[in-house]
Formats: C-alpha cells, structure tokens, sequence
C-alpha cells in the first residue's frame, strides 16, 4: 500500500526566495528613510580651488582709477573780438606770466579810439579857450572899472563944485542938475557893470565845469578804448604749460571766444571716477594710497562732483604729502579709494563663486577633505582681495572658492 508522503512548506528554494525579497525590501527601505538624497556630483579636484576661512584685519576699499591734472587750469577767451594778426606762441610749449600769445586785429575798435581822441584834443582846446576868456574879460572888468573909478571921482568934483557954485547963484539950477545926472549915470554904470561882470563869471565857470566834466567823460572812454586795444594782445595770465592754441591766423574771432588754456605745473591734482553705486559713502576727506615708484602716496578727496554719467560719477583727490618725483599730467594711477577703518572681521578670498552664488551660499569642505556640502551663507563689505563673512562660516573651515558653472542645483560635490 501506497504512503501519503507530505509535501514540506519550507524548501530551501522557497527560503532562498523569501530571504531576498526581504533583503531587497530592506535594502530599498534604508535608501528611502536613511540614504543621502541630496544630488551629488564628481569633480576632479585639481578642477577647484579651495580656500581657508580666516580671522583677521579687514578694511573694505575700492580701486578706482585717477588721472593726474594741474590743480588749477586758466581758460584763455578773448575779451574783445576780431581777426587774427599774429601768434607768438603755439601749444605746448611754457610761457611766463605776461608773455604775448596772439594779436587781434579790430578796425572799428581802432577808429572809436581815434574818434574819442579827436574828441578829447578838442575839448581840452575848447577848455583852454573858456578859461582864457574869462581870464580876459576879468582884466577887461578891471580896465573898465578903473575909467569909470577915474570918471566918477571927476564928476563927483564937478557935482559937488557944482552944488556950491548954485548956492552962490554963479550957475543955474539946469547946470547944477545936469552935473548931479553925469555923476548918478557913472555910478549907476558902474554897479551894471560889475552884476554884469559877476553873471559872465558864474556863466564862464559853469561853462568851464560842463566842458571840465565831459572830458573827463571822455577821457574815461578814451582809457576804456586804449584799454579795448590792449586787449587784442592776448598774454598769459599766469606761469605755465600753454596746452594749446586752437586758432589760426585769419581766423575771426568772437569776443568770450575761448582760444586756449593755461595749465599751472606747480600743483597737481587726481580726478578718479567711481561707480554711482558707492556715491552715498563718498565724501570729502576720505582718503584712498597709491602705489608709485617704489612707494605708497596718500591722497584725500577734497571735491565731489555729483553728476552722473553713464553710471559714474568724479571726485578731486590732492596729495596729501609732497608731490612725487616725476609725476606727470595725464598720467594714471591705481588707486585705493579706503571707504572703512580697519576692523576684525572672519573673511574669505574673492573668487569667481561669487558670480553663481551672489554671496549667498558655498560649498564648504567636510574635514575629510573628500567632498564639500552646500551651506546657506551672508556676506557683508568687500574689498579687492576678501569678502567680509557675517554669518554661516567659522574660521579654519575651507570653502571652495573657483567657478561653480554646473553646481547650481548640486548639494554635494565629491572630489575624484
């Protein structure tokens, strides 16, 4: 007879099949709740550069460029106008204080000169006359005034002889009155001629004072007008480098016209124009160094110029110390415009991350040296060389500091 033989439930197959399933769901598990899902990618590491957080001195400057220029410059315009007759000078070259650079040449301002002293020879003419007339007419008062003296006395004698001779009866009273009437005319005659002699004066010498003050008038214009043609000889009004002369002989010439420039070569000065980002923390007496022949020069702002143009705006920088040996106009500079004192402060090096990240995160380095993480950082000011770190880094860590085209969206990058 035929025995049931059991079927058994754990085969060794089936066992083997149980075990990895579970070894399989296990595995999956441990990806899911326990595995890193941050993506991840390898880089080479001789690819990156890496560079330590450090604590240190840190003073945010900017670098701006400076050209070198006189400090004080002399526009040379034409106060009057005319043509071109003559230069003495071309640009470039040096001139004194009072050297002739360019003579005008101005016809009607000649002929008004010629005119106004014409008008002031004869004036004074006109003057000497007057003041010769009334000299003479006082002579002729005093010749006249004498006759007539002469002339009463004798009727005076006539008319008192006469007034006897009536009393007497040896003339008639007709005779006695004709003599008292010769000597009342001469009396009256000689008070007409004296009020009249006294309103020719005041008339002469009123005379003489209009002409005395219009050719004083005269002679201002006179002086104004020599002053007109001096004019036309254009001179330097100070020592210095003529820089240029841009004009030719011929060529007219309006009065305020400018026709060159004077620069003064015993001061200098830096203008440097800086981005309109920085204008707010730009402000006069704030200094900046300069490196220049060996040696650091110090300069301090002492002029800002608030225009904008094209996103930049000028200041005015002068040597603080002596001006260096062989500096020269037009001549640039690399300047450290200094915008902070120096502060303690955790600090890392300038790098091209900064384009991706904009300061706001790196990757910093686990102390194994085998990869680096994603960390949320701050920055604050910076300076040619470091940014200032606020928060997310301690000093002693390493962060890595090269471009991070293609890491945006990674968490971690593995060094190979």
């Amino acid at each position: 007879m035929d025995k049931k033989i059991k079927k058994k439930k754990w085969t060794i197959g089936k066992i083997s099949s149980i075990s990895f399933g579970v070894l399989f769901v296990s595995f999956i598990l441990y990806n899911f709740i326990f595995a890193d899902k941050g993506s991840k990618l390898n880089v080479s590491s001789d690819k990156i550069n890496v560079s330590e957080v450090v604590k240190g001195q840190f003073r945010e400057f900017i670098p701006v460029d400076g050209n070198v220029m006189p400090i004080k410059t002399i526009r040379l315009d034409a106060i009057e106008g005319g043509n071109v007759e003559r230069k003495y000078l071309e640009g470039g070259e040096m001139v004194s204080k009072g050297d002739t650079i360019l003579k005008l040449a101005n016809n009607n301002l000649v002929q008004n000169f010629v005119r106004e002293e014409t008008q002031t020879f004869r004036l004074v003419n006109e003057l000497a006359n007057t003041k010769l007339a009334l000299q003479r007419n006082k002579f002729e008062l005093k010749r006249r005034l004498t006759t007539l003296n002469y002339d009463i006395d004798a009727a005076k004698d006539a008319y008192e002889r006469g007034a006897k001779l009536r009393d007497d009866k040896v003339i008639s009273e007709q005779e006695y009155l004709n003599l008292k009437r010769a000597y009342d005319r001469l009396v009256s005659t000689k008070e007409i001629e004296i009020e009249s002699q006294i309103f020719d004066t005041k008339s002469t010498e009123a005379q003489i004072r209009q002409t005395t003050e219009t050719l004083e008038r005269t002679r201002k214009n006179l002086k104004m007008i020599k002053g007109n043609l001096d004019n036309l000889y254009i001179k330097a009004p100070i020592s210095g480098s003529l820089s240029s002369v841009n004009v030719e002989i011929g060529e007219s010439i309006m009065a305020g016209q400018n026709i060159g420039q004077i620069d003064d070569l015993d001061a200098f000065k830096v203008r440097a124009t800086i981005d309109e980002h920085y204008i707010a923390r730009i402000y006069e007496g704030l200094e900046g160094t300069f490196d220049f022949a060996g040696e650091t020069h110090k300069l301090k702002i002492y002029k800002i110029y608030p225009e904008v143009i094209n996103g930049l705006f000028s200041v005015d920088l002068k040597f603080e110390n002596e001006l260096p040996t062989d500096i020269r106009r037009g001549q640039t500079l690399q300047i450290k415009l200094q915008l902070s004192e120096n502060i303690e402060a955790v600090q890392i090096p300038r790098g091209s991350f900064y384009q991706t990240t904009g300061g706001n995160w790196v990757f910093v380095v686990d102390e194994s040296g085998d990869f680096a993480m994603r960390r949320n950082i701050r920055l604050g000011r910076q300076n040619p060389r470091f940014y200032e770190v606020i928060e997310g880094l301690q000093p002693g860590e390493k962060v890595v500091v090269s471009s991070y085209d293609g890491y945006e969206d990674k968490d971690r990058l593995v060094f190979k």
